[in-house]
């Protein structure tokens, strides 16, 4: 008899905190008003200090996750590798831009002026381009994807995230005329992937050294997981306590966003789910690679709106709205891979 699988407790209910952060977000920047300004101007080279800590706080947990030896196994299954490659970088960008694009200067061009759309359609650029590399290891698990397959398929896309990230993004915002200030992409991706990968790695590779595995992995990451989600909470609240004039002033827009965002999620899933298929992948290699391309690196795509269009931004509200919609998405998406699981 086979034990269900579970989501843990925190994961499983993440978009309840991430509706609680919402409301107790827009409340406070009701009633705080002028005030949040303050906290807005502690920046330093356009990046905002205090989500900056945070955001490092929610990364840097999921990048001790990550073991480099890993890769020399990247032979063993090259084409399930190859397809989550192709997915993310050559396919996923491209169509979460076109359906954007969609939504945001057509179906609703008569409710969202066309400045808004370009920063709209900026903040959804920006989740497309990073793929998912923590919580695939959970939607994985609760498919019973193979953990060794899917640690390589996340080693390799974070190698690959600090050399393809910049030029894709700059691409497709170049196309939405938005002037790209490169310095700042850049910088980001230095702070919030390279510094946490270099200290996550180092701090991986000791810990194991002096402890050994099996402490490192259930003792001292279920540990720290608290910390990465809590980070996560309260940087949901700052974004939404800046965006509170902008959201109660326009209510539907959370819904507006989430609906291109959802769409996109079930298409990728599903190209990639039957492209799996055809290229007769096993479900333990199909199912990993179809949630890898499902889901984005949301933390990464919260911290470059932040830093390229600022805190009260449309773009960093859209980059927010894929964190509440993610979690649910995933879950039937979880549960359509375990119901044609071959």
């Amino acid at each position: 008899m086979t034990t269900k699988k579970q989501i843990g407790f925190f994961e499983k209910y993440l978009s309840v905190w991430v509706a609680l952060c919402i409301g107790a977000g827009i409340l406070i920047g009701h009633l705080a008003g002028n005030n949040m300004q303050w906290l807005s101007s502690l920046e330093v080279y356009n990046v905002n200090i205090p989500i900056a800590i945070l955001i490092w706080a929610m990364i840097y947990p999921m990048m001790l996750q990550i073991d480099f030896s890993s890769i020399k196994d990247v032979g063993k299954t090259p084409k399930g590798l190859i397809l989550t490659l192709v997915i993310n970088w050559l396919i996923k960008p491209f169509t979460m831009a076109f359906f954007a694009w969609i939504f945001f200067t057509k179906i609703y061009a008569a409710f969202i002026t066309p400045e808004l759309a370009g920063e709209y359609i900026a903040g959804a650029i920006l989740l497309g381009a990073a793929p998912c590399t923590a919580m695939v290891f959970v939607w994985s698990y609760l498919t019973n994807g193979d953990p060794n397959y899917t640690l390589v398929q996340v080693s390799v896309n974070d190698l690959i995230i600090l050399v393809a990230f910049v030029p894709i993004v700059g691409l497709l915002l170049g196309i939405t005329d938005i002037s790209i200030p490169y310095e700042t992409l850049a910088a980001s991706i230095v702070i919030f992937v390279v510094i946490p990968l270099i200290a996550g790695y180092t701090t991986n590779r000791i810990l194991i050294r002096s402890h050994g595995e099996a402490w490192f992995k259930k003792v001292f990451l279920p540990k720290l997981k608290p910390v990465s989600i809590l980070a996560l909470l309260l940087t949901l609240l700052l974004l939404f306590a800046f965006q509170g004039i902008n959201i109660l002033n326009n209510p539907l827009i959370i819904l507006f966003i989430a609906i291109p965002l959802t769409l996109q999620t079930y298409f990728i899933f599903f190209i990639t789910w039957f492209a799996g298929r055809k290229l007769k992948l096993p479900h333990a290699i199909c199912s990993p690679s179809a949630m890898i391309g499902a889901s984005n690196f949301f933390e990464l795509a919260v911290a470059v709106a932040i830093a390229l269009f600022g805190l009260q931004s449309p773009a960093a509200l859209v980059t927010v709205v894929g964190v509440l919609v993610e979690v649910p998405v995933m879950l039937s998406l979880v549960w359509l891979a375990n119901k044609w699981r071959y």
